[in-house]
């Protein structure tokens, strides 16, 4: 089982942003992590996990802990009805950030994933660690 902890940040909201991720795998961790200039904090969230998956074998059985219950909700509930609603929100909105929340989901196929949720800035080291990672790239 690999286990993924992913996580954005924004220095502004939009600003520069960055993300990153914590990827063990047979015991062995791995850090990625990116930036990108006038973002947002949830399409940072979002890359991270993509970003991660891209980095691990198809076929892998995953555990990915986030402290974006945007991401969890969005992936595991929302996405569901976005789909069926032509990526409209309940409220007959566009959905925001579409083209990462499709890549997500045609990346999320190729995998057996468990979607986790963490308390941000709680005792959750990895967690902890990937969001200072994720904080480093933003102020890149």
């Amino acid at each position: 089982m690999i286990k993924i902890y992913t996580d954005g940040s924004c220095l502004e909201n939009p600003g520069n942003g960055g993300w990153a991720a914590i990827i063990i795998n047979n015991g062995q961790k791995t850090n990625i992590k990116g930036s990108k200039k006038n973002t947002t904090n949830n399409q940072m969230e979002l890359l991270a996990p993509i970003e991660a998956l891209k980095k691990i074998p198809k076929g892998s059985k995953v555990q990915i802990f986030t402290d974006s219950k945007y991401v969890k909700s969005g992936i595991t509930e929302w996405i569901y009805n976005w789909k069926k609603n032509g990526w409209k929100t309940v409220n007959r909105q566009e959905v925001k950030n579409k083209d990462l929340w499709t890549e997500l989901d045609i990346l999320a196929k190729d995998f057996e994933i468990s979607w986790n949720w963490v308390k941000a800035h709680s005792t959750d080291e990895l967690n902890n660690e990937v969001d200072l990672i994720a904080k480093e790239a933003a102020n890149l």
